[in-house]
């Protein structure tokens, strides 16, 4: 199995907190380490992309870097929350003693 990257591990970290539904039926269905391979590769794939972009605008390294960043992380990293309409919530029924 191939290990994560930075962007592989931000991404379950945030997918935990912030999507825990997503996360259980990724890891049900086995695919959650396969879904932040992809996460990582589309990641690091755009953000090369709009840096080399930028670049060629006149932006320095760095800029084009934090620039492209902006732009890519939410797309592939930092999903947005579940909503709670969407998050099925089980509260236990209490017991008769």
């Amino acid at each position: 199995m191939k290990p994560l990257t930075q962007y592989g591990l931000m991404a379950e970290k945030h997918w935990r907190e912030f999507r825990p539904r997503m996360v259980a039926e990724l890891e049900a269905s086995n695919q959650l380490h396969a879904m932040l391979l992809t996460a990582e590769e589309q990641t690091e794939m755009e953000l090369d992309q709009l840096r080399r972009q930028l670049i060629q605008q006149g932006a320095t390294p760095q800029s084009a870097h934090d620039q492209a960043w902006e732009m890519v992380r939410e797309r592939y990293i930092f999903l947005p929350p579940e909503s709670l309409r969407t998050a099925t919530i089980k509260t236990p029924k209490p017991t008769r003693a």
